[in-house]
């Protein structure tokens, strides 16, 4: 009677700990998906806000028309982009439009001490901050959860219950470089 209780609890033990296993990638993997949708809120409202900033520019700059075109046609990529790999890529053009964007403007006194450009520039700011951490956020997540299915004995159930390594937000190399401004 002794082997037998011994066994079912040696069996109790390690299907507790495959089962405590399983869940921490769970919640791993559920924390991506919910930084994530914190990037993806950001993005959101950064796009919402790009038309009423190129609207305000167009009065002021009129010529620069190649700069706004980019812009407009970065915030539409982003829209558009339905995984997130497509919309990091985009994010990355967009964000790289807009520098190009507020380079352009320091040109402009005038437009510099308009009220609802400098309005839209503190919100806008402040949005791009709030993107920063959320992707600082998101890439610690993905940190933690490819940590959790690559090391001994997390590798082993992440392979049997398809836990699959999931990739972090990195910088694109335009994004690293300080735009170029010729009059």
């Amino acid at each position: 009677m002794i082997p037998v209780i011994i066994v079912i609890v040696v069996i109790f033990i390690i299907g507790a700990a495959i089962a405590g296993l399983y869940n921490n990638m769970v919640t791993l993997r559920n924390r991506i998906d919910n930084a994530w949708q914190n990037i993806d809120t950001q993005l959101q409202r950064r796009g919402d806000l790009i038309p009423n900033l190129v609207e305000t520019v167009k009065g002021y700059a009129a010529h620069e028309r190649a700069t706004l075109d980019a812009v407009v046609s970065a915030r539409n990529a982003v829209s558009a982009a339905t995984t997130p790999e497509d919309k990091m890529a985009a994010d990355n053009v967009l964000t790289g439009a807009l520098r190009q964007l507020f380079a352009v403007a320091e040109a402009y006194p005038d437009l510099k001490a308009n009220t609802n450009f400098m309005q839209l520039q503190t919100t806008l700011e402040d949005t791009e901050n709030k993107i920063s951490y959320a992707r600082q956020s998101y890439n610690d997540c993905v940190l933690n959860y490819n940590n959790a299915i690559q090391t001994f004995p997390g590798n082993i159930f992440a392979g049997i219950f398809q836990f699959k390594e999931r990739t972090g937000f990195e910088a694109a190399e335009a994004a690293r470089d300080v735009p170029e401004v010729k009059f």
